[in-house]
């Protein structure tokens, strides 16, 4: 190419197109570094866990939550902010169902474990966990992955424990 074609409108746009088609790209990969992707047989992590999971807690890292009472305030605060954030558009804390089902009363439907992987690990849990399924079924729209850390995801449990009564 000489300068008068780098130079161009036509130049400039299709360099524009290629760092956007990398960008792109770049985005479209896992985000979980792929020491964690597959187990030492080579299966994958995923479908490992689910065949060692008791099938009330979901399939996902979350295998045990240890529930403090009285309920932890800071949590609570954290837990509702991120609700604002990112849960609120679909999930209403009554028994409403807009996008995704209502929140009213899940903490004593669900174990803390089901609700904590099925906030940090929903694309699995909506492929393979029944109750999930179920959900999906009802809903008619997949969940999305809103990337919340195992942390997050305690806090978010201790605001919906309060919003289901307990103290």
């Amino acid at each position: 190419m000489d300068k008068t074609t780098l130079l161009s409108g036509t130049g400039i746009r299709a360099g524009v197109m290629v760092l956007l088609l990398a960008v792109w790209v770049a985005a479209c990969k896992p985000d979980r570094p792929a020491s964690q992707s597959t187990t030492p047989a080579g299966r994958d992590a995923s479908s490992a866990v689910a065949e060692n999971a008791d099938p009330s807690k979901g399939i996902g890292q979350v295998q045990h939550v240890t529930l403090n009472t009285p309920l932890e305030q800071d949590r609570i605060k954290r837990g509702q902010a991120i609700y604002e954030m990112k849960c609120q558009a679909c999930h209403r804390l009554d028994e409403t169902r807009v996008v995704g089902p209502g929140w009213a009363g899940v903490t004593k439907r669900r174990k803390p474990e089901w609700i904590m992987n099925m906030i940090t690990n929903v694309d699995v849990m909506l492929d393979q966990d029944p109750e999930a399924q179920k959900l999906l079924e009802l809903c008619l729209t997949r969940m999305p992955n809103q990337n919340v850390s195992i942390g997050d995801a305690r806090d978010i449990l201790e605001f919906m424990r309060k919003n289901d009564g307990e103290e």
